[in-house]
């Protein structure tokens, strides 16, 4: 194939492929918060009280999402990939292999019901900074990040 062919096609298939990547929340239709390398994008959102958010890994990386269980609204539920019940447990399975990880594609999605602020983590970047908050509010306006 000629050089120039080659690079249009490729273009045009690269192009098609980030339409839904692109845009001013960096969300698409199939998810709320996609995963970087290293951080969530968006890093802050607002939602309704109700709504269910998705994050899916748009990594190669493999990712967790796991909730600030100290940090969570009085009365609301701990969540995180995986499924543990605190965030202790979401930890020791981690370390011991993995557990509630999200490989590349894959999604998780939780429903809030409280209204407050809801700080999450990936267990193995933390340390790099990948931490995000959802915000339920009666008047969501805006995401961040």
């Amino acid at each position: 194939m000629e050089r120039r062919a080659y690079l249009r096609a490729v273009g045009a298939v690269t192009a098609a492929g980030l339409a839904g990547c692109i845009g001013t929340s960096g969300t698409s239709a199939e998810y709320d918060i996609g995963m970087s390398a290293r951080a969530f994008r968006p890093e802050t959102i607002e939602v309704a009280p109700g709504a269910e958010v998705v994050w899916r890994n748009t990594s190669k990386q493999g990712h967790s999402v796991t909730a600030y269980e100290s940090g969570l609204p009085e009365g609301a539920d701990y969540w995180a990939s995986g499924g543990f019940d605190d965030e202790e447990s979401a930890r020791e399975a981690w370390g011991a292999g993995d557990g509630g990880t999200l490989f590349e594609g894959q999604s998780y999605s939780h429903t809030f019901e409280i209204r407050g602020e809801y700080p999450y983590f990936c267990i193995p970047h933390e340390r790099g900074g990948m931490v995000g908050t959802v915000v339920v509010t009666d008047d969501p306006s805006t995401t961040t990040g």
